[in-house]
C-alpha cells in the first residue's frame, strides 16, 4: 500500500471504455479521459478529503506510479477540485 505524505492523496484512476453497439470495447484517448479517481489514502495534512470519496482533478496533475500492475495517481490536494457526492 502507499502511504502519501504532507498534503499528498493517493488516486485508482477511473478508466473508462467505450462500446460500439456491435458490443466491442474502444478505450478512450488520454485527451478524453475524464479526470476523476477514487481516493486509496490521503496524506496527514489533508482537510475534506477521505478514503473511498471519488474526486475530480486537474486533467495532467500528478504522478503516475505502477505497483503491482495496478496504476495509481498521486497528486496534491489543492490539484483536486471536487468531491463527488453519491
Amino acid at each position: 500500500m502507499i502511504r502519501p505524505l504532507e498534503d499528498y492523496v493517493v488516486l485508482s484512476v477511473k478508466k473508462e471504455e467505450k462500446t460500439t453497439a456491435s458490443g466491442i470495447i474502444v478505450a478512450t484517448e488520454d485527451k478524453e479521459k475524464p479526470a476523476i479517481g477514487k481516493v486509496i489514502s490521503v496524506g496527514p495534512k489533508v482537510e475534506n478529503i477521505k478514503t473511498n470519496d471519488e474526486v475530480i482533478y486537474q486533467n495532467y496533475a500528478g504522478t503516475k506510479v505502477k505497483i503491482e500492475q495496478i496504476e495509481y495517481l498521486l497528486v496534491q490536494s489543492k490539484n483536486i477540485l471536487a468531491v463527488l457526492e453519491k
